[in-house]
């Protein structure tokens, strides 16, 4: 694939076309019920490592209306494309140079209201029905049908009128009326106390059918005081294209497919939740939550919801995406804070994108090791719901979790190496936090499971293999009858 054909994305409409172009997006036409069939496809097609994003195009109850589901799923390929790489990056490549975009900020560029596609219809007043739009029912003891998941939820701070961009789930109350669940210490949480704290209403609005580099940096743990626009614009490599609402005073993303405006009040709730987390679990139980009061929508003709499968392992939409972009964060910030050796960092999907970092060190002073682990545990990349850090010399690849356990057995000693920070940043989705009041505090444990220092030099050599009879056994691979490729080793004997 050319480099050119991942730039110039602007929607999800031409993030799309690259991903049908490289034969992972699966259109799906028969007719699919929106009450658990949609999301039990999602997740059996999640079970399957690198399978198609599923776009639904007749769904029932909702004629011409169409759902995407998974666009990033387990695919690197579609995580390459979504921050303008060509597919077929190795995983911890991907987050280097992930890493590396996000050091960039480039503000968006306004443009006109009447020039931004998502403007092609609005409707106001009495004409506000958010039902004509497909919002699949999850899992079967979810509270209702969910139309916020696979988002961009855009609140402003008053004080200094920064714009911020976050993923929350949103669930359809009304046809004017969705739910606005965020947990504590959230910026749309911090946002919309700001406002209440003023005697004003909240603005708020919500993007459905986004570019999923949006969906990306809204999910991302980036500084509270820099708007997510600007990072997405640095990984974008051109600024995002924005106008600003004459209803909320909110910069909003032209290219959206979806867009609900309202407001949040502090007296009012609405019965929300519970909902099918990310942990694979049912998040907090359904009560009163505040909710958006939808004063109006904008939405391109015939337009695609994004909707992203909260699940267990790699059915979880958004695990591959938020680990890749959270070890990403944990990697520039340890950058920033000038901490040498670090040669790789990864968040396993399988321990649902947020809970563990694996850090990759070249030790080279005493206390290196847990220097590393006790920054990646607490840096702004880091610090969210994390339970387990594990830190690993560089020998071993953090995206191997059969190498990382076996550096954990083989190297960690449990009476010297793990410390537990208690009191930490937590979720209220954590189902191991009881009983609930206890919530959103939690605990982290840091595993050095690399070569204690003080002996590194004496420690028990490993068995690695000879290059050149590798090299060997590779060149003939195919002869020997193997059809896939020989597994690629990149450490080996250096003494005879």
């Amino acid at each position: 694939m050319e480099r050119a054909r991942v730039i110039g994305i602007k929607s999800l409409a031409d993030w799309m076309r690259v991903v049908e172009s490289v034969g992972e997006l699966k259109r799906i036409k028969a007719k699919v019920d929106w009450d658990l069939e949609m999301s039990t496809i999602a997740y059996l097609n999640g079970k399957k490592v690198g399978g198609p994003a599923l776009l639904f195009e007749n769904i029932e109850g909702h004629p011409g209306g169409r759902l995407l589901f998974n666009p990033f799923g387990s695919s690197l390929n579609r995580v390459a494309i979504s921050i303008r790489e060509e597919p077929g990056r190795a995983p911890l490549d991907l987050v280097r140079v992930l890493g590396d975009k996000m050091k960039r900020r480039i503000a968006p560029v306004s443009v006109k209201a009447s020039d931004a596609p998502v403007n092609e219809n609005m409707e106001t007043g009495d004409a506000v029905d958010v039902t004509k739009f497909p919002a699949p029912k999850m899992w079967p003891l979810d509270g209702g049908r969910y139309l916020g998941t696979g988002d961009s939820v855009i609140t402003m701070n008053p004080e200094d009128g920064r714009i911020n961009l976050g993923t929350y789930r949103q669930m359809v109350q009304g046809p004017k009326q969705v739910g606005f669940y965020a947990s504590p210490g959230k910026d749309a949480t911090l946002d919309r106390t700001r406002w209440w704290a003023q005697g004003k209403p909240a603005p708020v609005a919500a993007a459905y059918g986004i570019d999923p580099l949006l969906f990306l940096a809204s999910s991302t743990s980036f500084p509270k005081d820099v708007s997510e626009y600007e990072f997405a614009g640095g990984i974008n490599g051109a600024p995002i294209e924005v106008f600003k609402s004459d209803l909320t005073g909110l910069v909003l993303p032209a290219h959206a497919e979806i867009i609900i405006e309202g407001f949040s009040y502090p007296d009012k709730t609405a019965p929300e939740g519970p909902f099918g987390e990310f942990t694979g679990y049912y998040g907090r139980p359904g009560g009163p939550t505040p909710c958006i009061e939808i004063k109006a929508i904008r939405y391109r003709s015939n337009p695609i919801v994004t909707s992203a499968l909260m699940a267990d392992g790699w059915s979880n939409e958004a695990g591959l995406m938020w680990g890749m972009a959270k070890a990403a964060r944990v990697w520039a910030d340890l950058n920033a804070m000038g901490v040498p050796g670090i040669c790789g960092v990864w968040s396993p999907p399988e321990a649902a994108g947020w809970g563990m970092t694996v850090v990759s060190v070249k030790q080279q002073y005493a206390g290196h090791a847990a220097q590393v682990g006790a920054l990646a545990a607490q840096c702004m990349g880091g610090a969210y719901f994390t339970k387990y850090v594990v830190v690993v010399d560089d020998d071993v690849d953090p995206t191997s979790l059969g190498e990382v356990v076996w550096a954990m057995t083989t190297r960690s000693r449990p009476a010297h190496s793990i410390d537990i920070l208690r009191e930490t940043w937590s979720t209220y989705l954590d189902p191991s936090q009881n009983p609930p009041e206890i919530r959103p505090w939690g605990s982290k444990c840091i595993i050095n499971a690399c070569k204690e220092y003080k002996y590194i030099n004496s420690f028990s050599r490993r068995n690695l293999l000879k290059q050149e009879v590798y090299d060997s056994v590779c060149a003939r691979w195919k002869e020997l009858g193997f059809e896939e490729e020989a597994p690629k080793v990149t450490n080996f004997e250096s003494h005879e």
